[in-house]
């Protein structure tokens, strides 16, 4: 899927899946992965031993610390420091040395450790340091990549919650919308996205956070109801890795600054709320330059797409070679007679593509998107997110 990144753990079971597809010569396999023969044969040896979970990064720690300080030292080290407070790990060490009964001492770096291991060195703060964080996707042109997301909620005059759905161009920065609505479901975002896609055209992916209507990060990649009706539009739904907004950083600078104009003295109520996010999204499209536009207005640079909103979603057609099953209501989708493979209940009553690769792994298709990896063999399914084991239903 463009633009996901794929961790070191992830190729190596990704490498494991073709692997066991068994379609090429396990040196061109080595190759393709950019791996030596030996490190492939590890990895395969440790998949026979321990499945994926084995192929995890080891703690490198050794088991055994030929030269770890006896613990009659280390006890010493702790009593001198608490008898004398103000000694730090130098001075323990020369009192050592001057005592003369200690067969081992240890360095002074060593017993520095041993005092903050025992909680006798509070460590100085450190001023911190953070470097800008930049967002994952850096798109060149309008309507690659559009984010949405819902401000965090806030009480009207009226006492009732306002939840604003923001949707903007990410290359443009151009406000496409901002909806104040009751209840942030998929039943009420819908009808936002309908508006705007008929008026703006659609994207070719659409960047969200992983809370609902968009993500679950509990279904097989991640999709939701919203998500299907995205991808039969045509429209990638990518997300920001958990807990981390500065990932769609764009879009949280807009939040930050449609809180401080237009949520933090709310309206009485929804119409009145609405009329103050109007008025804040007109300056920013028409009015503040912005800098990473060349000091422009969003509203001179964006530009509308030319995908525009069907009337009606068309029939999906796999491949000849694909698999074709049907997920029930359930979310499941049968596998002989009394065998049910976990999908997602976001996709019921649509089908599904099984690509195989050989020997009973298949890459899970939804119309022209990957949504992770089946073994047939213990009809285990893998997210094409960090290859996460989905649990049966």
């Amino acid at each position: 899927m463009p633009f996901m990144e794929m961790t070191v753990v992830d190729d190596r079971k990704e490498f494991i899946l073709h692997w066991k597809a068994d379609q090429q010569s396990f040196s061109s396999l080595c190759q393709d992965f950019g791996i030596s023969r030996p490190t492939g044969y590890k990895w395969v040896e440790r998949y026979k031993s321990g499945g994926m979970e084995n192929l995890q990064d080891r703690d490198p720690s050794p088991h055994e610390i030929p030269n770890k300080t006896p613990p009659k030292v280390e006890q010493a080290i702790i009593e001198i420091r608490k008898k004398h407070k103000l000694f730090g790990p130098k001075k323990i060490r020369k009192l050592m040395e001057t005592e003369g009964v200690y067969s081992q001492i240890p360095a002074h770096s060593t017993i520095s450790l041993i005092l903050k291991r025992n909680g006798l060195i509070k460590e100085r703060k450190k001023r911190k340091h953070v470097e800008p964080q930049e967002p994952i996707f850096h798109p060149d042109s309008c309507n690659q990549v559009w984010s949405a997301d819902y401000k965090g909620k806030f009480k009207m005059g009226n006492g009732r919650y306002c939840y604003p759905l923001t949707i903007c161009d990410s290359f443009s920065r151009y406000i496409l919308a901002i909806k104040g609505l009751h209840n942030p479901n998929f039943e009420e975002t819908k009808p936002v996205f309908i508006d705007v896609f008929k008026d703006y055209g659609l994207p070719l992916q659409l960047h969200t956070d992983n809370g609902s209507p968009f993500a679950s990060i509990r279904s097989l990649g991640r999709i939701t109801r919203f998500a299907v009706w995205l991808m039969e539009l045509g429209i990638q739904p990518v997300y920001s890795d958990p807990a981390s907004p500065q990932q769609n950083g764009r879009h949280e600078r807009m939040h930050r600054e449609l809180k401080a104009s237009a949520c933090n003295h709310p309206g009485k109520n929804l119409q009145a709320q609405q009329r103050k996010m109007n008025e804040f999204m007109r300056e920013y499209n028409e009015v503040r330059p912005h800098e990473a536009l060349g000091m422009e207005v969003p509203k001179t640079v964006h530009e509308s797409s030319n995908r525009s909103y069907p009337k009606e979603i068309l029939r999906w057609e796999y491949p000849a070679e694909f698999l074709v099953k049907h997920v029930c209501g359930n979310g499941n989708v049968r596998s002989g007679k009394n065998r049910w493979i976990p999908i997602s209940t976001a996709l019921s009553n649509r089908n599904i593509g099984l690509e195989e690769l050989g020997e009973g792994i298949f890459r899970i298709w939804f119309r022209d998107f990957i949504l992770g990896y089946l073994d047939e063999s213990d009809l285990r399914v893998y997210d094409i997110h960090k290859f996460q084991y989905i649990p049966k239903l």
